[in-house]
């Protein structure tokens, strides 16, 4: 059976699937090119479940692209909180400020003009023209290439870029008018039926009469991945240091990773208690008691942060910190995962 016949079947098979089994999603209600491009934004590394309420109450602050273009940044790093990745926000306000500059405010609807946008790549591209405006502009991600590399049982690394060029390529040549349906289709089969992580639903797929690996039996060894490498181990030291109900914070490098978010004061390298008192004096402050130390780790694409934590209490509040209250730093202040895990370990979240 041959790869093109294998892509002429799919929208005949899974158009009528969608719109019997697609799950009713916040971002499917309409086809505003803004909901779906945050949509698509915040969906990249994160479950669905967790995506949903962040949609609804970053729609709530920010409902327009002019809103988003406009807002504070602590503002957006609060509304992100949680989600990771904090390039996504920044591009996203930096693509929204070059829509009003240089497109009138209208969301560009040429799929090289919303290519252009800082922070949106070909995936993104394709999933906002095809669903916002029925472009046959493909949306490729692991999901869809899980799908086809076992219709066609294709071994191919799928993370190769000539491997998905080549799978773009070949389900432009297939889109149908209702393209927007197509790739959302796509994109529910690999999520669901075809899901990753777990054992293939086959008996429930609309595509397992021209399912190559189905046929053969080879469903659960597909996709395959280049081999990864190891990630770099890291070691930090973080305080968490109190004083009269108020808390040390500071702003990350406005470059780097995490730039521009809150956190709480930290060195590189595992300190023992001495250590860590006598690194807090440096800072010119007097130990009033110590509470405890917390062992975290936070996993990172490349690296992983081993990081251990001391609760102390000290005796004044003085610069180079930022001193918050505990109901400040849950309103304002964006608390990356790696230190506000130690913050869940107060009584104050």
């Amino acid at each position: 059976m041959e790869k093109k016949y294998i892509f002429e079947q799919l929208p005949g098979a899974i158009l009528p699937w969608y719109e019997a089994n697609k799950r009713e999603l916040p971002w499917r209600q309409d086809k505003d090119p803004y909901h779906i491009w945050l949509s698509e934004v915040m969906l990249q590394q994160t479950r669905v479940e967790a995506v949903k309420g962040y949609y609804a109450r970053f729609l709530q602050a920010l409902p327009t692209v002019e809103a988003l273009a406009n807002a504070d940044d602590d503002q957006l790093h609060k509304l992100w909180e949680g989600l990771g990745y904090y390039s996504r926000v920044r591009n996203l306000k930096k693509a929204a400020q070059q829509v009003m500059t240089q497109h009138g405010g209208v969301f560009p609807n040429a799929h090289g003009e919303v290519l252009s946008l800082p922070g949106i790549g070909d995936y993104t591209a394709g999933a906002i023209c095809s669903i916002a405006f029925d472009l046959p502009t493909p949306a490729v991600d692991g999901n869809v290439l899980r799908v086809v590399s076992r219709l066609t049982e294709d071994a191919t690394p799928i993370d190769q870029p000539a491997f998905k060029k080549q799978i773009a390529e070949m389900l432009k040549a297939v889109y149908p008018s209702n393209a927007g349906d197509f790739t959302q289709a796509l994109m529910e089969l690999g999520a669901t039926v075809c899901g990753p992580n777990r054992k293939p639903d086959c008996e429930k797929c609309p595509c397992k009469a021209f399912c190559l690996a189905f046929q053969n039996g080879t469903q659960e060894t597909l996709p395959v991945k280049s081999p990864k490498r190891g990630r770099r181990q890291e070691a930090y030291t973080v305080f968490i240091l109190s004083c009269d109900g108020s808390f040390a914070l500071q702003k990350r490098p406005a470059a780097g990773l995490l730039a521009d978010l809150w956190q709480f004061p930290n060195v590189k390298g595992k300190l023992d208690i001495n250590a860590a008192i006598s690194k807090v004096e440096e800072y010119g402050l007097s130990v009033k008691e110590i509470y405890r130390q917390v062992e975290k780790k936070h996993i990172f694409t490349h690296i992983e942060w081993n990081m251990s934590g001391t609760y102390m209490e000290v005796k004044e509040m003085l610069p180079p910190f930022t001193w918050m209250t505990a109901e400040r730093i849950n309103a304002e202040a964006a608390l990356p995962t790696a230190f506000r895990q130690f913050w869940e370990e107060t009584d104050y979240v």
